[in-house]
């Protein structure tokens, strides 16, 4: 129970930090959101490549590979493994094969969304 309570403990506070950085950016610089996200995903594969993101996991579970850091993670171990399998090949198709399951959920849960909800009109 009480490592169960350790690991929520974690998660939260690793998410929290990522989200507070990203809360930061976007009220003391002048960087789109756009921007912020992409930088997010970008600097996931950059610590995954020098093997920081995979112990960061580790640590905080959930907390460190939900948000947009995961991902970038994720793209990189699916390439990763794909050019170990494929070769140079793999630099191709190892991202979408390894987020491939994710990206699907999300396009799946938008046109559910999107058949449901209908958007209102601004005045």
């Amino acid at each position: 129970m009480i490592e169960m309570v350790k690991d929520m403990l974690w998660a939260f506070f690793i998410g929290g930090i990522l989200c507070a950085i990203g809360q930061v950016l976007i009220d003391y610089t002048k960087l789109t959101p756009a921007r912020i996200l992409t930088g997010y995903v970008v600097a996931g594969v950059m610590l995954s490549a020098v093997g920081i993101y995979p112990k960061l996991i580790e640590l905080a579970g959930g907390g460190a590979s939900v948000p947009l850091t995961g991902f970038g993670n994720l793209l990189a171990e699916g390439v990763r493994e794909a050019v170990d399998t494929h070769g140079i090949l793999g630099i191709f198709m190892g991202g979408l094969t390894a987020s491939s399951a994710g990206i699907t959920a999300a396009m799946l849960f938008g046109v559910i969304c999107a058949a449901i909800f209908r958007p209102k009109q601004k005045e």
